[in-house]
């Protein structure tokens, strides 16, 4: 089993930044576990489907972006820390949601539905 636990959200204004953290771990999750899992970000809004955000895979090397949030947000990994980031700027209003984190063995995905793990969420608030 793997627990996600998401942290950094929080009220901004338009143009701020924000970086969200989540935290990996399990009873048989180790760093070293961590180099075989792609991991993912993934946002609610309220009234609204679950969306992918970005994603990376297990060596840090290869990222997916949602073209809505392309050259704003940028995905990174600590597997040392079992870490993944997401680093927020240029925020907007519609990036207004509950952002989760996600985890899955194997190859990177861009769809929930392909990850096993998931967290909790952090809220994110973006005011005009």
């Amino acid at each position: 089993q793997v627990q996600l636990v998401e942290s950094g959200g929080g009220l901004v204004q338009a143009g701020d930044s924000l970086r969200l953290s989540c935290v990996a771990s399990g009873r048989t999750f180790s760093s070293y576990a961590m180099v075989f899992y792609a991991m993912a970000w993934f946002r609610q809004a309220p009234g609204k489907d679950r969306e992918f955000v970005a994603a990376l895979n297990s060596s840090g090397r290869n990222a997916y972006y949602a073209d809505s949030v392309k050259g704003r947000f940028t995905i990174s990994r600590d597997n040392a820390k079992n870490t993944v980031y997401l680093q927020m700027n240029s925020l907007k209003p519609e990036d207004t949601a509950v952002y989760y984190c996600a985890a899955k063995s194997g190859y990177i995905a861009t769809m929930t539905t392909q990850y096993n793990y998931c967290g909790q969420g952090t809220q994110v608030t973006v005011s005009s």
